[in-house]
């Protein structure tokens, strides 16, 4: 079901390297002493955190774009979502260590002379609450709305459109501060994580570990998915919508599950983002940012998941050292660099790698050569 053949194994390796991550980092950040080479310093262990956070992202939307033939362009808000999920657990676990002292409301509700917590709140002091709402508020938004979209048989760049604008909406929404969610300053000065101080450095490497397991799991669930019987049908869907809705499948059907599972992957990385970056905000919703998702994807190698996350990782390092040396001129070399994708490397890094060693798809090898017939002799006269 691999677009290129060498992906079970290109599957292997990345498994690999990211549970190799999962375990050296960690250890090299809190084992090894800080003049030692091998020492991952402490301020990279949270920044190499939101880059796996980000991949799983990727990961996320590639399961859509690439196999089911989605282009979502608000990916961005099931991000956002889960990640506010776990920013209302973070907050309400500051208690009376804020600000003003308030043991029940958060600083940002006293300021706006709240009186009594909003009903959306209650829960969220519990952890295993918040890792649920972490998965089913983004999962039953994008139920929701797939259920209207494909039902509706909304296809292509309408489809794109209408998920731009709900991302843009919510954006909004979250910035009114009578929404009951920081306004404009989202939720931030979290304190711990399950009692242990979220910017410790054990928990920063505990957080890095989680998210790459997480990421490593999303890519073995994303997998079984693609190569399943779901998979094929989403995948023939994809090629030729009209052809299998023809012969009696339900199209909107497999659609939505799909759809559905991605944003819930989306939720998760969200919740993993936050507690390592340590603010989450409206501008998490910003239809740029789910932009930039599709530029990763893009980047990596659209319908290969291993690809998809490898072009988030990539795509967010060098971002991080461009706008360290010209910060006004990343948003021109995204660009630049989306343009460059599109004209030069259409199947992106992974189908450069496969050109590079000779790698083809399936399709692409050519058919065996059938044997000539035997010369039938002329008949005597």
């Amino acid at each position: 079901m691999s677009r290129y053949r060498f992906l079970d194994g290109a599957g292997m390796i990345f498994l690999a390297v990211v549970l190799a991550m999962a375990a050296l980092i960690p250890a090299s950040n809190l084992l090894l002493p800080p003049d030692s080479w091998l020492h991952v310093p402490d301020h990279m262990v949270p920044l190499l955190g939101k880059y796996l956070a980000f991949a799983m992202l990727a990961l996320a939307l590639d399961l859509v774009w690439g196999y089911c033939g989605i282009l979502s362009l608000g990916h961005g808000a099931f991000f956002a979502l889960g990640g506010y999920a776990m920013g209302m657990y973070l907050m309400r676990q500051i208690g009376p260590r804020g600000v003003y002292g308030n043991p029940v409301l958060p600083d940002f509700m006293v300021f706006l002379n709240w009186t009594e917590l909003p009903w959306f709140w209650l829960g969220f002091d519990h952890f295993w609450f918040a890792l649920l709402m972490v998965v089913l508020v983004p999962g039953a938004l994008a139920f929701c709305f797939g259920w209207l979209a494909f039902r509706s048989r909304v296809t292509g760049v309408y489809l794109s459109i209408i998920t731009q604008a709900l991302t843009f909406a919510l954006m909004l929404a979250f910035f009114r501060n009578d929404m009951g969610f920081g306004g404009n300053n989202g939720l931030t000065d979290f304190k711990d994580i399950l009692g242990f101080p979220v910017q410790a450095q054990g928990t920063r490497a505990a957080l890095f570990a989680l998210t790459a397991f997480a990421l490593a799991g999303s890519y073995l669930l994303s997998r079984w998915v693609v190569t399943s019987k779901l998979g094929k049908v989403v995948v023939a869907i994809r090629d030729a919508e009209s052809r299998s809705r023809f012969i009696g499948y339900r199209v909107e059907h497999y659609k939505l599950v799909v759809f559905t599972l991605s944003a819930m992957l989306a939720g998760i990385a969200g919740a993993l983002y936050v507690p390592q970056v340590g603010i989450i905000n409206p501008s998490e919703f910003a239809p740029a940012n789910s932009i930039e998702a599709v530029i990763w994807v893009a980047v990596g190698g659209r319908g290969t998941l291993v690809g998809a996350a490898l072009g988030a990782f990539l795509v967010n390092a060098g971002k991080t050292w461009f706008t360290g040396v010209l910060p006004s001129m990343w948003l021109f070399a995204l660009g630049g660099l989306f343009v460059l994708t599109t004209l030069l490397l259409p199947k992106g890094v992974v189908g450069l790698i496969t050109d590079l060693f000779g790698i083809r798809r399936k399709s692409e090898l050519p058919a065996p050569t059938a044997p000539a017939a035997p010369a039938k002799a002329a008949p005597a006269e």
